[in-house]
């Protein structure tokens, strides 16, 4: 009852079904066991986990929770996969308080203490549950699924990490990829194969494997692609003849369904879930103008949409009803068509077979989006938003940009904005140069762009290239620190979790007095300035801090963008806890430049010099 379906209303079961994934997940993987020294929580919806990894290293190891709590921190990677507030999941205090008030035993917190865990103001009682929260307050590593991503993420986040800089935020990025071998035709797996050689099942991220793309004759990728163009346009009809014949439509219109979409004309697709966001139906705006590109009787063009919405998301639900009322408009039936029952198999023949496919989701809403990644190893071309993955990948060479990253706050504006781009593009390049075919009926200067685009693409966008990069940046330090911490019967993390105990203790007290800089009348790029600081340590001692120099050019609002954070060594001490801290600040460059001063926490065994949270600026 719990796990049999995906999407509920229910508040109380969606968190039955999280206790289920996260804290039943760790408990089955030890029936099983499996001892994991790591654990990746993708989405918040597993951070439970971390609650039961807690648990179970207190009863096996008689550590403290704050110990555990270093040890499962330190050994956690949370990934993040939307910057939509709707796929962050929260719960009520009323029902963590119904749930977890047992559990807190076994945790030896109080409900307070572990409410605090999963808000951002962990003061604010009137703040709800977040188990993203969760997640990033017990994880060392938190990413986003795109260099853009990670961007956006910090922006949102950053309030979980007060007085940081957006900067500075330990949140990085990993992009996605895809299982190639999972999405790519049989047909195009056999030219990889003829071309590429075996190389590309041993390592699929290797540039120079991709390459060889180059050495697919021009008339056999060509025809491969059309085999899947036509195997698409036999697969939809069938869908619709099924689609019609279940909604008991007249025999005369389930004929007709044969007689949709054309194999041979250039066919776009669009396929995904039908969030508002991802403005399905952008390239519907002006349907008058959209019918005479598809109604060209010597360059055709058809649409392919598929796609299902989340069943409390409203909006999603009126953009699939929006579109199915479109294709049902005489002028464009044949033109453009909804799959319905969106899934796996249908996505196949989709990212098959189609020519383009479009994507095109409102700027820094899309975390990474991967049907582009699969489309663009069948030799599918993108026209997407720069945004996610595509902002990434995209050069004039491989696809088409919807815009140049401009945002606007009208939303009505925006959208006209791109949708006549998109009507541009098809009219003035993308339809001319699918038709402009030689003597030998090949379209030569679309077969380069798809080339280019496995060429650049496929390398990077793929699955073992992301594992690699979550072993080298996550999950490999992750193992380290376990070992490290671990050793001597947890030694090392006694002694951290003392550590920061005294430290969070002591922090009220520590300030900085003040802050000089030498007096230069005339600050030349080339020299050095020294800048010395007078700090009130109290209980704590110059090694646990970190106190250094923030400096960068100041920006028209009196803001510093800092590139550069330069240690101060302590050069003097005073007694009762007043030290002299001094650095230097290389100028490199001309123009207004500022700096600050700030002491944070420091050590060793921390895993990010914010995890603490703790900071202190000079006023």
């Amino acid at each position: 009852n719990i796990t049999d379906q995906l999407y509920v209303a229910d508040r109380e079961m969606r968190l039955s079904q999280e206790i289920m994934l996260g804290i039943g997940g760790i408990r089955a993987l030890s029936a099983l066991g499996i001892q994991p020294a790591v654990c990746h929580m993708n989405e918040g919806h597993s951070a439970f986990l971390a609650l039961e990894r807690i648990c179970r290293l207190k009863d096996e190891h008689g550590l403290s929770f704050d110990e555990a709590r270093e040890m499962v921190t330190a050994t956690n990677v949370f990934t993040i996969h939307t910057p939509v507030p709707a796929g962050n999941e929260e719960f009520s205090v009323e029902l963590i308080e119904k749930h977890f008030i047992n559990y807190c035993s076994c945790l030896g917190i109080t409900m307070d203490e572990l409410l605090a865990m999963g808000r951002q103001d962990p003061n604010n009682t009137n703040e709800p549950f977040s188990m993203g929260i969760l997640a990033m307050h017990l994880a060392s590593h938190t990413n986003g699924v795109s260099k853009l991503h990670g961007v956006v993420s910090r922006r949102i986040w950053k309030d979980v990490w007060p007085s940081v800089p957006e900067d500075e935020v330990p949140i990085k990025a990993i992009v996605n990829g895809i299982h190639i071998r999972s999405w790519v035709s049989k047909d195009m797996i056999g030219l990889f194969d003829r071309y590429l050689g075996p190389a590309l099942a041993q390592d699929s991220s290797d540039p120079d494997v991709w390459k060889r793309v180059e050495d697919i004759p021009d008339d056999e990728l060509w025809r491969t692609h059309e085999r899947r163009r036509e195997r698409l346009v036999a697969f939809a009809r069938r869908r619709l003849r099924k689609q019609l014949e279940n909604r008991g439509a007249l025999s005369s219109e389930i004929d007709l369904a044969s007689e949709s979409l054309n194999p041979e004309a250039l066919t776009i697709g669009f396929a995904r879930r039908f969030a508002t966001y991802k403005r399905a139906t952008l390239i519907l705006q002006d349907l008058d103008r959209l019918i005479k590109i598809l109604g060209n009787k010597d360059r055709p063009v058809q649409i392919i949409y598929s796609g299902k919405a989340h069943p409390r998301d409203g909006g999603g639900k009126e953009l699939i009803q929006a579109v199915v009322r479109i294709c049902r408009q005489e002028e464009v039936q044949h033109h453009i068509v909804f799959l319905e029952d969106y899934d796996m198999c249908v996505a196949r023949y989709l990212v098959q077979g189609v020519d383009l496919w479009l994507s095109t989701p409102r700027r820094f809403r899309e975390a990474s989006g991967t049907s582009g990644m699969k489309a663009a190893a069948n030799g599918v071309i993108n026209m997407s938003v720069l945004d996610g993955w595509w902002h990434e990948a995209y050069n004039s060479d491989i696809g088409w940009s919807i815009g140049r990253e401009e945002d606007y706050d009208d939303e009505e504006y925006q959208n006209r904005l791109e949708s006549n781009a998109i009507y541009e593009m098809l009219e003035e390049e993308v339809v001319p140069l699918f038709y402009d075919r030689g003597p030998d009926r090949l379209p030569r200067g679309w077969i380069a762009r798809m080339k280019a685009s496995m060429i650049a693409c496929c390398p990077v966008f793929n699955t073992n290239r992301m594992v690699h990069e979550y072993i080298e940046r996550a999950y490999h330090q992750c193992t380290e620190h376990w070992q490290r911490l671990a050793a001597d019967d947890f030694a090392k993390v006694r002694a951290l979790s003392a550590w920061k105990a005294r430290v969070r203790q002591g922090w009220p007290d520590i300030r900085i007095d003040n802050v000089e800089m030498d007096e230069i009348p005339e600050i030349k790029v080339g020299t050095h300035v020294t800048v010395r600081a007078q700090v009130h340590l109290g209980n704590l001692t110059p090694e646990d801090v970190l106190v250094a120099i923030y400096q960068g050019r100041v920006d028209p609002q009196g803001n510093i963008d800092a590139d550069l954070s330069i240690t101060m060594n302590c050069s003097a001490s005073h007694g009762d806890s007043n030290y002299t801290f001094q650095g230097t600040i290389p100028c490199r460059s001309s123009g207004l430049h500022g700096y600050s001063v700030r002491i944070i926490p420091e050590h060793e065994d921390m895993s990010s010099p914010h995890e603490l949270g703790l900071i202190l600026w000079a006023s």
